[in-house]
């Protein structure tokens, strides 16, 4: 039978580093505390003193799946990468803070179709906070046309409308009094 390591269980040796760390505005003890967005470091003598600050620091390069060699972002020059963030997998520049260019990771090579609202962009695929897919104008907040069905850059024969939505095999006009289908 194996001896047990006393020291596992000194709370000493495992104390977090900001234990023994007094609140920068006030000078009392920080403690950990819990709120409704997850753990953070706050003041023990709270109402009069408001600091806090996160249980860990956040690093850009975390979140770095895949670098895609041979790729160069379009606006600053540096690699491209597949990255995890809060709504899925997407590309983005290796570069982060300094550059802030972002691709769909299921970005297809087509034609985006011209935005039939404000008639400058092009209607691309975005995906929302809750992982449904919605097609909008690239030129929001400029312009907040969007759809939820997967637009063609065809004209409406009826009424003239700028595209044509597909839904299930079946083409039809999303603008509303028309009843265009194919």
């Amino acid at each position: 039978m194996s001896k047990i390591d006393p020291s596992l269980f000194n709370t000493q040796d495992h104390a977090p580093q900001w234990a023994d760390e007094p609140c920068p505005r006030c000078g009392d003890k920080l403690e950990l505390r819990h709120g409704k967005h997850g753990a953070f470091i706050g003041c023990s003598s709270y109402p009069r003193c408001d600091y806090l600050r996160p249980c860990k620091v956040v690093e850009h390069d975390e979140d770095v799946e895949k670098v895609l060699e041979g790729s160069a972002c379009p606006s600053c020059g540096h690699v491209l990468a597949i990255k995890k963030g809060r709504y899925g997998l997407f590309i983005g520049c290796s570069n982060y803070p300094a550059c802030h260019h972002v691709a769909d990771i299921n970005e297809q090579g087509g034609t985006d179709p011209v935005c039939p609202s404000c008639g400058k962009g092009k209607l691309v695929a975005r995906t929302s906070r809750y992982g449904k897919r919605f097609y909008g104008c690239e030129r929001y907040p400029a312009c907040r046309y969007v759809i939820n069905d997967k637009p063609r850059a065809e004209v409406c024969p009826e009424c003239g409308f700028g595209i044509l939505a597909e839904r299930k095999g079946l083409l039809y006009c999303p603008n509303k009094g028309c009843d265009y289908q194919r």
